[in-house]
């Protein structure tokens, strides 16, 4: 087994936790947004495989926007949940309620 292969396989097993975390934890919204930073992971895991193997910058490039985007993703959704959580008292997905129409 070659050393991509094992990050890809490495990736592919990261991915398929968060997808699963995602499609079993119904309850806790700090859960969901761990399993979205899990498949960011998994994809910038993917680029810099890819540009280490084609010999390019592009994928590590992309890994470091995408890195700055899930930065700024999770410090927002952890203030909104912060005020979410005052306003509620929970964090449970099944009682946030306050956008249905």
């Amino acid at each position: 087994m070659t050393h991509d292969t094992a990050l890809l396989l490495l990736s592919s097993l990261v991915f398929a936790i968060g997808i699963a975390g995602m499609v079993i934890n119904h309850r806790n919204l700090v859960v969901l947004l761990m399993c979205i930073e899990l498949l960011l992971l998994s994809v910038n895991t993917n680029f810099i495989t890819f540009a280490h193997h084609f010999n390019q910058v592009d994928g590590k490039i992309f890994v470091f926007f995408i890195l700055t985007v899930a930065a700024a993703e999770t410090a927002v959704g952890l203030a909104i949940l912060m005020v979410l959580y005052r306003q509620r008292g929970t964090i449970e997905i099944e009682k946030m309620d306050i956008l249905k129409g």
